[in-house]
């Protein structure tokens, strides 16, 4: 049995400093791996990156990032990746990595994601420029995550994305917000490539627990639905 410990959306900066350490150092008594599900800083500067670097390296089980829509927002996203990896956190972005946990293999594959919505309330490559630009960012990037799962040959795989794959995990937010918050390419690409779990953040007002339309137990791990510095899930190998 395998622990994935998660969480997303903890939003640090320097008056954060060490709000989490204290846990985290205790992280390998509970965990195998730690999975970062994007919006790891407030606005996206290399300041608050420096924090984040701070908090979450030299811990004692491997850390595997994705980047969310904060991260991005002061065209800083390259630079934040790279002061991560300079610490020893794997940055995913249409990308994975493979881990050796005792006699399993885990493999994570990561995107960003983006919006889009769900099925029957959705937008489409249709339209006026600006639509169908929005949505064909929204299929490129699940391209992204079907083309480096499907690459992944482990005994367990995750993905990892910051935006929702599915409606459930965002009940408690308003509906008019889904569209902003998920789109359902994601959870296509997911029950295509044989996940075992799925694992995201973005919604705060959500919920934890929820499940794609082939069975794959999807999680949301924003901080502030989590209510702590991490959450468990465990996976059995071979399943």
């Amino acid at each position: 049995m395998i622990r994935i410990a998660a969480v997303g959306d903890v939003h640090l900066g320097e008056d954060a400093r060490g709000r989490l350490r204290p846990a985290l150092d205790r992280l390998g008594d509970h965990a195998d791996v730690l999975l970062l599900a994007g919006d790891l800083t407030r606005h996206g500067s290399l300041d608050e990156a420096q924090v984040v670097a701070d908090e979450f390296a030299d811990l004692p089980v491997p850390v595997i990032a994705v980047l969310g829509n904060h991260d991005y927002h002061s065209d800083k996203q390259v630079e934040i990746a790279d002061l991560l990896i300079e610490r020893g956190i794997r940055v995913l972005e249409g990308t994975n990595t493979t881990l050796r946990i005792g006699q399993c293999s885990v493999g994570i594959g990561g995107v960003k994601g983006f919006g889009g919505g769900f099925a029957g309330k959705s937008g489409s490559v249709f339209g006026e420029p600006e639509m169908k630009a929005f949505i064909q960012h929204t299929v490129e990037i699940s391209d992204r995550l079907r083309a480096t799962l499907s690459e992944l040959d482990t005994d367990i795989k995750i993905a990892l994305t910051h935006y929702s794959p599915v409606a459930d995990t965002l009940r408690g937010e308003p509906p008019e917000i889904f569209p902003f918050l998920g789109c359902y390419q994601l959870a296509e690409v997911i029950d295509e490539t044989n996940v075992d779990l799925a694992i995201h953040g973005h919604a705060h007002f959500g919920t934890e627990q929820g499940v794609t339309a082939g069975g794959v137990r999807v999680r949301n791990v924003a901080q502030p639905v989590i209510g702590s510095a991490f959450a468990v899930y465990c996976v059995e190998g071979g399943q």
